[in-house]
């Protein structure tokens, strides 16, 4: 299983995003392996979010409808004790500028033994984590 950051999402849907190209090629390297894929909500909210600034709330909001009815991934949610260790991680990352998402990505990922991450953020390199593509 993989994990799926949000610069994976907006690459995918908007055109003129730097890793567009990457992105898309990915994504159908994971349909056509029907790899199962995990992200969290926490994760959706950002994507759902900056989408919408790019590309239009109704855009975003059918891509919001697709994704929560998608056989395909599994999102993760977390309670309070991994976003309190995701605290500490936000801490420990401080002089990096690792956003709260990414340190709480980092703790979903740990809890579920994923070690690789669709995603453009060499923050999860540096946190450990194997980037694809």
């Amino acid at each position: 299983m993989i994990y799926i950051d949000t610069g994976a999402f907006l690459a995918r849907y908007i055109s003129r995003d730097q890793y567009h190209e990457q992105a898309s090629a990915f994504w159908r390297h994971l349909q056509q392996e029907v790899e199962k894929c995990s992200t969290s909500n926490f994760i959706l909210n950002e994507f759902f979010t900056l989408l919408a600034r790019r590309a239009g709330y109704q855009f975003a909001a059918q891509r919001a409808r697709n994704i929560f009815s998608s056989q395909m991934l599994i999102i993760l949610r977390s309670n309070q004790e991994d976003e309190l260790m995701a605290i500490d991680l936000f801490e420990k990352y401080a002089d990096q500028g690792v956003s709260f998402t990414d340190c709480l990505s980092f703790v979903l990922m740990h809890k579920r033994n994923l070690d690789r991450v669709f995603s453009f953020d060499q923050h999860f390199e540096q946190a450990g984590f194997t980037l694809c593509p």
